[in-house]
């Protein structure tokens, strides 16, 4: 498994095992049905390297992969694949991808499901995304997505609406959740959705990620072609999307990130692009408006409104990561003090400096921005020399008054240079003071003063993420626990091994027995009977029998509004 061996160390805390032998026979028979149809019905409607992709992808009609397999698989086209325990925070999922990593939920949606489940399961993650990621052009898209999506920064009312929604889905998916729990989850919910007041920039480039990587249509109009993972995976959208009740739009970036979407409903329209080029320019054409590139007082508003692990980059090149507290402005409202109310680590050009880990400064950090007063060069750009002559000198207290009030008194004992920009002086003995408010106190240890005329960057997460998330607990994998396989999990096993047979007309009385136990004790199961008819039709077997199971059939269609779609779908392509 060469290729896992780069995931990043702070991503490989979120890595499960996969745990292979956790998918029952009704597991398989699901995979299956789901990629015997989409394969059928995609094959002339999605992109055209979405059915090659599945092979050089290492991705079987017949089984669910192994995504080991597909991490090997995928190696040449410059991907590789981990496995992940379900919903993860999107800056975290956008990681991975920068890293061309396709992170892979390896639960799969129960057979009450099998049309569309808003949890992620590894039809969706690997059937879905992989098969596109070997075009050259997409595969781009998705690593320059990452790149930048994992830099927006979202509100702290959209990490708690996060967290609901993962509840939310989680339960749906579950199987073993009441009727209670799922209707108390829905209004949290709805509560998390109402508090949601701001489109943030993780918001839009979220909303730019499903309207292409998840629900994507390319080409033209009015011949589309499907690309997106949604609904390359889903049974029912994987056919619907191409039909007219369905909006097709022309792809805008600006309309796009203006559409709002809900992941438990089919989508009303969707967006058609021309080329995965025009992506590419879409992507990079928002990240001109995004924190990280614009900087200053309107970044670090943003990232005061997220609560949540950020990072501040001075224009000297020094970065301060961790979760910013206060933002004391002037009377012009701009940005003159911030303060960091989590353990911070300052690090530059994304390596952290050392001795100013999260240990170092593990009850936050303050820091002036701006020039000092009456002194028209920036303090980054002082050589010793001229510090020397404005009375900053090693061991010998001073006071540097910036034009914002701010003063800085106390015994400067280090400076940090790096690409002759001062980033840091270390001050002993430090008060530090705006008019009349004490923001340092010398009685609380020494004190590292941020050296930056501007804020040129604000981003979401760390610096160097190796180092800050280095204490970061792994993602325990869930304990399997061997058990007897049910009578129906048996009876779907004794299909699958039949039809892997190469005689399997010696296999007849095993299939009537399977019949037998099928019609007297399991009258509701339709997939099963999808599976059995198929093997009779191919192979010209027990016609009486085969009769027998289409008029169950008929009548379990009356059991579901679901199923009399799913079970003529089924029948349709029995003898392929």
């Amino acid at each position: 498994m060469e290729k896992a061996k780069k995931i990043p160390r702070h991503l490989q805390k979120y890595v499960v095992d996969q745990q292979y032998e956790k998918y029952s026979p009704i597991d398989q028979a699901v995979w299956r049905y789901v990629m015997r149809q989409n394969h059928h019905n995609l094959k002339e409607t999605a992109h055209s390297a979405y059915v090659g992709g599945l092979k050089s992808s290492a991705i079987s009609v017949e089984k669910i992969p192994n995504v080991t397999e597909m991490n090997e698989s995928l190696e040449p086209f410059g991907w590789g694949a981990a496995n992940i325990d379900g919903f993860i925070p999107g800056v975290v999922f956008f990681d991975f991808q920068a890293n061309g990593i396709l992170p892979i939920a390896s639960d799969i949606r129960k057979l009450e499901n099998i049309q569309y489940t808003p949890a992620p399961d590894i039809i969706h993650e690997a059937a879905g995304h992989a098969p596109i990621l070997c075009e050259e052009k997409f595969s781009e898209y998705v690593k320059l997505f990452g790149e930048i999506g994992s830099k927006a920064l979202a509100t702290s009312e959209e990490h708690e609406l996060f967290e609901a929604v993962r509840t939310y889905s989680n339960l749906l998916e579950s199987g073993h959740a009441t009727k209670e729990d799922i209707e108390d989850a829905k209004a949290a919910c709805d509560e998390k959705q109402a508090a949601v007041r701001e489109l943030s920039e993780a918001e839009q480039i979220s909303r730019l990620y499903w309207w292409t990587v998840e629900y994507g249509l390319i080409g033209t109009i009015d011949k589309p072609q499907i690309y997106g993972a949604g609904l390359l995976s889903s049974v029912a959208e994987g056919r619907s999307c191409l039909l007219p009740s369905v909006t097709k739009l022309p792809f805008q970036l600006r309309q796009v990130i203006e559409t709002g979407f809900d992941i438990t409903k089919p989508q009303p329209q969707l967006f058609v692009c021309e080329n995965f080029e025009q992506l590419i320019d879409a992507v990079n054409e928002f990240s001109e408006i995004m924190a990280f590139k614009v900087g200053g007082t309107e970044s670090l508003e943003k990232a005061l409104r997220s609560n949540h692990t950020a990072t501040i980059q001075y224009s000297s090149g020094l970065q301060v990561t961790g979760t910013l507290g206060t933002i004391i402005k002037d009377e012009n409202g701009e940005a003159i003090y911030i303060k960091m109310i989590s353990p911070t680590a300052l690090a530059y050009e994304n390596t952290e400096l050392h001795g100013h880990g999260k240990t170092t400064h593990r009850d936050g950090f303050g820091a002036p921005i701006g020039k000092l007063l009456n002194i028209e060069t920036s303090l980054e750009d002082f050589s010793d020399e001229e510090l020397n002559r404005i009375g900053i000198e090693h061991g010998k207290a001073c006071t540097l008054n910036f034009a914002s009030g701010v003063k800085v008194h106390g015994v400067p004992t280090q400076f940090v240079r790096k690409n002759r920009k001062l980033l840091l002086i270390s001050f002993t003995s430090c008060t530090v003071t705006l008019h009349d408010e004490l923001l340092f106190d010398p009685n609380w240890g020494s004190y590292d003063l941020a050296i930056g005329e501007r804020i040129s960057s604000v981003f979401a997460g760390s610096a160097d993420s190796e180092q800050y998330y280095a204490d970061l607990e792994a993602v325990e994998t869930k304990p399997f626990f061997s058990r007897k396989l049910t009578l129906l999990e048996q009876l779907y096993g004794k299909v699958r091994n039949i039809r892997e047979k190469s005689n399997i007309v010696s296999q007849k009385d095993e299939l009537s027995g399977v019949i037998e136990i099928l019609t007297n004790d399991f009258p509701h199961d339709w997939l099963l009977r999808i599976e059995v008819i198929e093997l009779l039709e191919k192979h010209n077997l027990l016609p009486e029998e085969k009769t027998l199971l289409k008029e169950q059939l008929e009548k379990i269609k009356h059991l579901d509004e679901e199923f009399p779609v799913l079970i003529e779908r089924g029948l349709m392509l029995a003898p392929y």
